[in-house]
């Protein structure tokens, strides 16, 4: 019988969501895996489609010809069995592609049709040495790909462990090698060159003998001289005479570590705990030796030693001979971090994340796919790297909406590490100062298993914070970034030699350009949004869309010169504060600064080597930083998310405020906080003051049961834009209809609305948004809605579905 395979294929619409049979070439039957990727014909025409193998089947009720699979991919599987149910799963839950869910799953050199080599690891028969390789130890796969003979015969070698498939980066110039060594001739030639040696010529005897036993393979020459005790000059020797070469050989890219770590044979020693500590370091180990997919929310204040209790319960996962994922939201957290995770645990630790080059990116998956690395430690994307017998994993600062993805799938790492979780057996643990909203009246309900940790364990207590009302520091003193107390602070650290962070959430000179004589406000011409100036480029830069233009010297609609740059950034304060303390060493940390690679790195490590007076960020310094020697921590303005129009806009407020607090003191020097505010008796702020969580979460959750909002309501958000306003309206207009034809009475639809930044990238965004508590039928209306915004009815329309939105803007 033929053998068929089901493939789902890289064309992005919700007919493609269910696979497609094929068949399966004759010589490759019983041969090809699920998960790896092939090239088949789609449509009527010759297109030909990459897909992914996601199972098999005998028979098929398509009553036509089948096509046949034309080419394969890959000699092994890019995506494991978990992870293809995983992506099933997401695109169910996200409304979204299932090609896009198993793309997002790949690092960036899997994603296209990277350049693929086979390479000889073992000794192989002579036919297969000649037939496939023409006597060399790699060769091209795109040679073999549409060869189904050929490729039967490599996956036979690959089983084998006689060769190993690998993707490269396309530019080999930026692939990193070392030199290897291979024998030129035969056993017999090698044998022949011996008869012509000295009686005494023993070390060139020693490497014949050496070179017999590696024919058909590459050796690293370092990894050779140490086996062997054969030196390089002699090694030199035999190339001269003819009977080995050099040849480059490919190394994994490591990411960027600190230099000064430790080998695996000096790894430190795990910290002695505190009570609260040891409690939740036993809770966890207990549920990770029973297998169970138990939740864990860890509360622990900031400098409580959460760390600590994740890097013992990691430890207690790897003894059990398990893996661990650790998940941090920021890649500036990373870092130092992955620096006190690879004291821990040595070359057992791999990082993921964006900010590494596709290279590296792919070395560390690698690393992970074949089980080298136990321990990942990275961003949001890390909740999908190929970890095998899962034991833990953990997500730090959990609180935080960069683990919503934004675009499709519009997935939350918390909800995929619980999946995985469930799959595994293993623990989740969220951990934060300050968790959500959601998740600690989960704790409280018992949905969660609650942990915390109220003290810091320098037992310091949490630092003094001192709130300024900036109203009348400006009738005093005019217009200034800095209050006359946090000067004086900020002069008090330079006498005393210690450091300070500042952090304003803008980044950018100023927030805006008008005109006095008109009041035109200069614009994106692609965005409802004001363009923002940025001295370091002389630019006026849309944080939006990427659009740039010169910095105007008259105004566009009136030619007025008299033109002026309003409210603030991060270099205006850079600016202001070197006129101010000329004395003080700067560190300026955001988007701008931190866009080349290894940016990140170079200026944390600065400030840790007290290079630097101040750290001055936005909100990328408030969380995980972790330096003795900062005693001061200022809030520069503490009002720029209090009035957005968003219902998480308090909780993100007070969330940042505690985060940034929690840097000052951490070490045996007593720290202080100052935060500016306008508005200085709003309750986010006055708790954040106090560091009292829990009296801001009941009187959050107060408002947010008034409102209907999480974590009282579930909520949906859907979007349509079309470069049309009344396109985008309509479409919105015609899905108004038939949710409230579908959904429950109770459930609440709002909208359809223009959304709170109209227009973007030339585009017009109309918003509904659905609160409910239980509708069965909600499901398969929003599935439906897919189906039928991809219909001609909706010519141009995209609409996308937003289950659980972080923002409303």
């Amino acid at each position: 019988m033929v053998e068929l395979a089901q493939v789902v294929v890289d064309v992005p619409t919700m007919q493609t969501n269910r696979p497609y049979t094929y068949q399966v070439p004759v010589l490759l039957e019983q041969q090809l895996q699920v998960g790896t990727r092939v090239v088949v014909p789609f449509g009527n025409g010759h297109r030909q489609v990459q897909g992914f193998v996601v199972g098999f089947t005998d028979g098929t009720d398509y009553q036509g010809k089948l096509k046949p699979i034309q080419a394969v991919m890959d000699l092994q599987p890019v995506v494991n069995r978990e992870l293809l149910e995983l992506s099933k799963w997401l695109a169910d839950q996200t409304y979204s592609f299932w090609i896009a869910c198993l793309y997002t799953m790949l690092p960036n050199l899997l994603k296209g049709k990277a350049h693929r080599i086979v390479r000889v690891v073992d000794e192989l028969a002579e036919q297969d040495y000649y037939d496939l390789f023409a006597g060399r130890d790699f060769r091209d796969y795109a040679d073999f790909e549409n060869q189904p003979e050929a490729i039967a015969r490599l996956l036979k070698l690959k089983r084998a462990g006689k060769v190993r498939f690998d993707y490269q980066v396309e530019n080999r110039a930026k692939a990193k090698t070392i030199t290897g060594i291979r024998p030129r001739l035969d056993f017999e030639a090698l044998e022949d060159a011996r008869t012509s040696l000295h009686p005494n010529a023993h070390a060139q005897n020693r490497l014949l003998s050496y070179l017999q036993s590696i024919i058909g393979r590459t050796v690293v020459q370092k990894q050779a001289e140490q086996q062997t005790g054969i030196s390089a000059a002699t090694i030199n020797q035999g190339v001269k005479k003819g009977w080995l070469e050099k040849v480059p050989v490919e190394v994994y890219r490591t990411p960027q570590a600190d230099d000064r770590l430790p080998d695996d044979r000096h790894l430190e020693a795990p910290l002695q705990l505190n009570a609260d500590q040891q409690r939740a370091v036993d809770a966890i180990g207990a549920q990770v030796r029973s297998r169970q997919a138990t939740t864990f929310l860890l509360q622990g204040v900031t400098g409580s030693g959460k760390t600590e209790v994740y890097l013992q319960a990691i430890a207690q996962a790897l003894a059990e001979g398990r893996t661990a994922l650790m998940l941090v939201p920021e890649i500036s957290l990373t870092p130092q971090i992955v620096n006190r995770f690879r004291r821990r645990f040595g070359s057992q630790v791999a990082v993921l994340h964006s900010g590494l080059a596709n290279g590296e990116q792919y070395d560390e998956w690698r690393r992970i796919e074949r089980g080298e690395a136990k321990v990942v430690v990275g961003a949001r994307s890390a909740v999908f790297a190929p970890l095998k017998q899962l034991g833990l994993i953990i997500l730090d600062e959990e609180h935080e909406a960069s683990y919503k993805q934004d675009e499709a799938p519009r997935y939350h790492a918390r909800e995929v590490a619980k999946w995985r979780g469930r799959y595994h057996g293993a623990p989740v643990v969220l951990g934060s100062a300050t968790p959500s909203l959601e998740s600690r009246a989960r704790a409280l309900k018992g949905r969660y298993q609650f942990l915390r940790l109220p003290h810091r364990v320098n037992r310091q207590p949490l630092p003094p914070i001192q709130v300024v009302d900036m109203r009348p520091e400006i009738k005093r003193r005019g217009e200034s970034n800095f209050s006359l107390p946090l000067l004086t602070a900020l002069n008090d650290r330079l006498s005393r030699g210690e450091q300070s962070i500042l952090m304003l959430n803008r980044r950018g000179f100023s927030s805006f350009m008008m005109c006095r004589d008109c009041g035109t406000v200069l614009k994106c011409p692609n965005c409802d949004i004001s363009l923002t100036l940025h001295m370091d480029t002389r630019t006026m830069k849309c944080h939006y869309c990427g659009h740039e233009e010169p910095i105007p010297q008259v105004c566009p609609h009136c030619r007025s010169r008299h033109i002026r740059y309003y409210g603030t950034g991060t270099e205006k304060v850079q600016a202001e504060l070197e006129q101010l303390l000329p004395q003080a060493r700067i560190i300026r940390m955001d988007v701008d600064t931190t866009r080349r690679k290894g940016m990140h790195e170079k200026l944390l490590r600065q400030f840790g080597d007290h290079q630097a007076d101040v750290l001055l960020g936005t909100q990328m310094i408030a969380k995980g930083l972790d330096f003795p020697n900062v005693t001061l921590v200022g809030v520069l303005n503490a009002d720029t998310g209090l009035g957005l129009p968003d219902f998480r806009a308090s909780e993100r407020t007070f969330d940042l405020l505690s985060q940034v607090s929690g840097r000052a003191g951490r070490a045996d020097k007593a720290g202080q906080v100052i935060i500016q505010t306008f508005n200085p008796d709003h309750y986010a702020i006055q708790d954040a003051q106090h560091h009292d969580y829990d009296r801001f979460f009941y009187q959050e959750m107060s408002l947010r049961r008034q409102a209907s909002y999480p974590p009282y309501y579930y909520t949906v958000r859907l979007m349509a834009s079309h470069p049309e306003e009344q396109e985008a309206a309509r479409a919105m207009a015609e899905i108004k209809t038939l949710l409230e034809q579908r959904l429950a009475p109770q459930t609440i639809v709002l909208g359809p609305t223009p959304r709170a930044i109209a227009r973007m990238k030339r585009r017009y965004y109309y918003q509904i948004v659905i609160k409910y508590k239980q509708d069965p039928a909600l499901h398969k209306t929003l599935q439906e809605i897919m189906q039928k915004t991809q219909s001609k009815g909706f010519k141009d329309v995209q609409v996308s579905i937003d289950p659980d939105p972080q923002y409303f803007m």
